[in-house]
């Protein structure tokens, strides 16, 4: 049994790329750029790597399209430089987790077969049983459900693959565990390679400056790469204003927010205060939103408290994970596709015709929420200073 060619195309971050690729893996990096971006898989792989940058950047959870061609080789590849060379923690996470989300979806659409494979050549000590194992029982408004599994793991890689998800339920202790053998359902098993996955983009960040330096001016040298580069560094400019806030405000006790919040936040706090249903969009940016203003957990459990569906335990733990993975909420763009944002129905000035800004000296439209409640913060901030000027003359 080994992994197929076709599998590698799909999966690049396998082992078994070697085998396939042993000539990239030998070559120089420069070597490879120069040869990749000069031949005529260039202008492909400069779009799919323009998409993954921007949908990652657009705070997008999966990518629309996912082509298992020797393209996405070079596509994880490149990526991969290009991260190394940006030596942006931000754009970095955002890529990690785009991806990794991408390909979380993709092995969950695979035959047991390939899913065999694929954690074998992660030299994982994976069993596969012939027969469906129940190792565990459910009850679930009293009817009782039986999970059932052909996978199991050794616990000591079990808990490699966990050690970077902080979830209780992932915990050796809260799982089926016989004979040093963990039973998971190949989904759970295909969350842990996912966060394998992550950390294999991710995990560059702790670098020497000036080698990077020398390394991107190397690169350099090939004008369409650099070129790339630019692209790339363009996107993240136009988009930096919305990951860049620093907030002096912060949640505290008995303070009030209205002032400062902008309209799609106030329609969804008084929907929520009515009893009335959200739907899922609305669910995730308010607690993302509220989590980027270091809302208490409780509290932000609580904003939901009224709703029909409402579950605390699931809540909290959504919260929670929320949280953890620092989401930062949807940009006014993505609240536009999806109706959500307010800014005509309020006829909020700063919404609608934007506001001063210093760093580009013209009238900016707002791009983001958050900037929204940084303007209103300042804005305050200098309405009361004045106030206390003029009683103090």
């Amino acid at each position: 049994m080994s992994v197929t060619f076709d599998l590698v195309k799909k999966y690049p971050w396998l082992p078994s790329l070697e085998k396939y690729y042993s000539n990239i893996a030998s070559k120089d990096p420069f070597e490879f750029i120069n040869e990749i971006f000069t031949s005529d898989k260039f202008q492909n792989l400069k779009e799919k790597i323009l998409t993954l940058f921007n949908t990652a950047l657009e705070n997008v959870e999966q990518l629309s399209e996912y082509d298992a061609d020797e393209t996405n080789i070079y596509m994880y590849l490149v990526s991969r430089i290009l991260l190394y060379i940006l030596d942006n923690k931000i754009i970095s996470h955002r890529i990690a987790n785009l991806y990794s989300k991408t390909i979380y979806n993709e092995l969950n659409k695979e035959i047991d077969y390939n899913l065999y494979n694929i954690y074998r050549d992660l030299n994982l000590e994976v069993v596969y049983e012939e027969k469906p194992i129940t190792f565990k029982k459910n009850v679930f408004k009293e009817q009782k459900e039986s999970v059932e599994t052909n996978f199991k793991i050794h616990f000591i890689d079990y808990l490699k693959l966990a050690s970077h998800l902080k979830d209780e339920y992932r915990k050796l202790v809260n799982n089926a565990l016989l004979n040093g053998f963990v039973y998971l359902q190949p989904k759970n098993l295909n969350r842990l390679i996912q966060e394998h996955v992550r950390m294999k983009l991710f995990s560059q960040n702790d670098k020497n400056p000036e080698k990077i330096k020398e390394f991107k001016l190397k690169l350099f040298k090939v004008q369409e790469f650099k070129d790339l580069f630019e692209q790339i560094k363009d996107l993240w400019d136009a988009k930096k204003e919305e990951f860049e806030y620093t907030f002096d405000i912060k949640f505290k006790e008995d303070q009030d927010l209205s002032e400062v919040l902008p309209p799609c936040v106030k329609e969804i706090f008084s929907k929520a205060k009515d009893g009335q249903n959200l739907i899922h969009t609305e669910r995730l940016f308010m607690v993302w939103f509220l989590n980027a203003l270091d809302y208490p957990e409780d509290m932000i459990v609580d904003v939901f408290s009224t709703l029909p569906d409402f579950d605390r335990q699931k809540t909290a733990y959504q919260v929670k994970y929320a949280k953890q993975k620092g989401y930062i909420p949807y940009s006014c763009q993505s609240l536009k596709s999806n109706s959500l944002c307010l800014a005509i129905k309020y006829k909020d000035d700063i919404c609608i015709n934007g506001y001063y800004s210093k760093t580009q000296e013209k009238q900016r439209k707002i791009s983001h929420p958050l900037a929204y409640v940084r303007i209103k913060q300042y804005r305050l901030s200098r309405k009361i200073q004045n106030t206390k000027n003029q009683s103090s003359k």
